[in-house]
């Protein structure tokens, strides 16, 4: 089974990041053939600061290697690595319905929030479809904002299919359903777009002040509270065991705990959870050319692969001669 899926470097990762889709695809590792990558392309529709995008690159490699990514049990790299991803894009792009781009929401979200409406905004998915296919994906692991976006690639792939033979295998998303929705600190979808999100790697302060940042109701301290409506709880209750989400839960409950003492628990409990990793992202990030190695050797495997389906992709549509 081959199980794929990127994350964009335009910005530091946050936990979202991390539940809806980088711990299941270094999980991934252990069982299937891995293909995980930073897109950096996709990341151009939105940020327009190169030193930005090259910076939040290497440091967005670091994160996933220092939260498990082994490199020698995947296929890490970086998405521009790989030119045969646009050229495929292009074949795919004479195959995308007009309407079938107008309905997907994540554009109009992002219009609405002011976001420009170029191009490359618009035609987002059929990069993304392109990313798919040419690595010939089975299962695409995505939080629930991109599974409209993998079931267009779905349909491009059976159209491509209908004018030409099989070429492509057809993808699936795979959404965690406890996962679906990370929540940000103002409890809505946690995401950079929203400017929401709790990084995995800030620093001690900065952490503390977003954590303590998380928005709640106003119930008094000394009453009983309900934690299944509450944004504190509902981020602990992902990263603490059993055991510490059902003591948290009574204390809500029984009353006499506030929403600054949950603050505090969090805030403590993340801290824990990602120190290992804050030490090894350290040791990275003191070798960028350590990181790049590692990207390049990447990219070698994966246009190795691109080169099996690009050459299907020619001969179906008549570019070679």
């Amino acid at each position: 089974m081959r199980v794929l899926s990127g994350i964009q470097p335009s910005g530091r990762l946050h936990l979202g990041n991390y539940l809806g889709m980088m711990k299941r695809m270094i999980e991934y590792q252990e069982s299937s053939t891995l293909f995980a990558f930073l897109v950096n392309l996709h990341a151009l529709t939105t940020v327009t600061d190169g030193e930005f995008l090259r910076k939040s690159t290497l440091e967005a490699a670091a994160d996933f290697l220092a939260l498990g990514l082994d490199p020698e049990k995947s296929i890490f790299w970086v998405q521009s690595d790989v030119p045969e991803v646009t050229e495929l894009s292009w074949y795919l792009s004479n195959h995308t319905p007009m309407g079938l781009l107008e309905r997907c929401h994540s554009f109009k979200d992002k219009v609405a929030r002011g976001v420009s409406a170029n191009h490359g905004l618009f035609a987002y998915p059929v990069l993304m479809t392109a990313d798919i296919l040419l690595y010939q994906a089975n299962i695409v692991p995505v939080g629930k904002d991109q599974k409209q976006h993998v079931e267009v690639a779905r349909d491009i792939a059976i159209k491509f299919n209908n004018a030409y033979g099989d070429v492509f295998a057809l993808p699936e998303p795979e959404i965690e359903k406890d996962l679906a929705t990370v929540l940000g600190i103002d409890g809505q979808k946690m995401s950079k777009s929203y400017d929401n999100t709790i990084e995995i790697f800030a620093d001690e302060k900065a952490l503390k002040k977003k954590v303590m940042s998380i928005v709640t109701d106003s119930t008094p301290l000394e009453e009983p509270k309900d934690p299944d409506k509450d944004n504190v709880f509902a981020i602990y209750r992902l990263f603490a065991t059993p055991e510490q989400t059902e003591e948290m839960r009574q204390k809500y409950i029984s009353g006499g705990y506030g929403y600054g003492h949950a603050k505090k628990d969090l805030y403590e409990l993340l801290l824990e959870h990602f120190r290992p990793h804050r030490a090894e992202r350290e040791r990275l990030l003191a070798d960028e050319t350590h990181i790049r190695k590692v990207l390049k050797d990447g990219a070698e495997k994966a246009r190795a692969e691109a080169e099996i389906t690009i050459r299907k992709v020619r001969e179906a549509v008549g570019i070679n001669y």
